[in-house]
């Protein structure tokens, strides 16, 4: 055990105490409302996930409610939060709480981390806080309070890593109050011991921080390098019929934005113009299916979506088609539909004008 480690707990408690943000979660104990708060700020900073929290709540004042609303409600209540798999995994959990636990949360660690969509962060975030139970947590806060205190350079994302953190935050955790511990060592991080430019000089740890005495801040915590990001071109087709009618199709299969609705989408392996997307076939079947009589751009500056392992150069083309659109909906109902917020964005933009 590092040999200030009970110098360590009091003083960050004591930090935290005085310099907690006032959250609406906090201060209870009730595990589906922490359930909830953990999974929307997974990979979301406080200041985005707090409105999306209190709309569910709003929505889904329980587990129950949750569970007996359809995916499509939850998707689009979850709309611009981005990694959706996150708000099929909690109305899936929700339903398997309700209909196999009997509305109950497991009681410890053990039961939670089986629960999809729970991680080791989150199992142990709720063990402690909801049941007190003895668990550290490690996030991408804690990763970086602890590499920088404690000077260790063993890349965050590694397998080794991952164990030693664990390792060190265990050793670290208050048992008398590991709930309250947890949170001050995530808050800490979130708000003080940030990624860029840490006010080091008037951090509670510089007399013992290692990375500061080191001049080392920067350069921790170490991650190794992320694999290349790949690019895609992504041709949407705008059908828009004599009757005000268009067309919407759900992703369907693994992948991103599953369960999301968009427009026909036509990929390509590079930006295209009006010739060659006329030349693909999937276009020729799409405009003879639909009877488009002509398609324009509507941006010529390709749109560019970034996520975390992929760029998405996007255009969205508009067809004017015939009043025979298949399996067409009501222009007026487009943006009551759950659909990625690249496209949200669009229909915000071109149904508004």
């Amino acid at each position: 055990m590092p040999k200030f480690a009970p110098f360590f707990a009091n003083k960050l408690t004591s930090w935290y105490l005085i310099h907690k943000r006032d959250l609406p979660w906090r201060g209870s104990d009730n595990p589906y409302y922490i359930w909830l708060s953990e999974i929307i700020l997974q990979q979301t900073r406080v200041a985005q996930g707090l409105p999306y929290y209190l709309k569910f709540v709003e929505a889904f004042p329980t587990v129950e409610a949750l569970a007996n609303a359809s995916e499509t409600d939850v998707l689009k209540l979850w709309q611009g939060l981005g990694y959706y798999s996150r708000a099929r995994n909690l109305h899936f959990t929700a339903n398997y709480i309700v209909n196999t636990c009997n509305g109950v949360f497991p009681k410890d660690y053990q039961g939670l981390v089986t629960l999809k969509g729970v991680g080791d962060y989150t199992a142990s975030a709720i063990a402690s806080i909801c049941y007190n139970e003895p668990t550290a947590v490690v996030d991408g806060n804690v990763y970086r309070v602890l590499s920088r205190v404690f000077g260790v350079h063993t890349p965050i994302n590694s397998t080794q890593g991952k164990k030693e953190f664990k390792s060190l935050a265990q050793q670290l955790l208050d048992e008398s109050q590991p709930g309250t511990y947890n949170q001050a060592l995530m808050e800490f991080g979130a708000r003080y011991c940030v990624p860029q430019n840490p006010e080091c000089s008037n951090c509670i740890f510089n007399d013992r921080c290692e990375a500061y005495k080191t001049n080392a801040v920067g350069q921790l915590p170490v991650k190794l390098k992320k694999r290349n990001v790949k690019k895609r071109y992504f041709n949407y087709i705008v059908i828009l019929s004599e009757n005000d009618k268009t067309l919407l199709q759900k992703r369907t299969g693994k992948g991103i934005w599953q369960g999301l609705y968009e427009f026909p989408l036509l990929e390509s392996t590079s930006e295209i113009n009006e010739f060659q997307l006329k030349e693909m076939n999937a276009f020729q079947e799409l405009a003879k299916k639909h009877q488009l009589s002509e398609i324009t751009l509507y941006n010529e500056t390709s749109v560019i979506h970034k996520l975390s392992h992929q760029h998405l150069y996007t255009r969205f083309w508009i067809g004017s088609a015939s009043e025979k659109i298949t399996n067409s909906i009501s222009i007026k109902n487009v943006k009551e539909y759950a659909v990625p917020v690249l496209l949200q964005n669009f229909i915000t933009e071109f149904f508004s004008s």
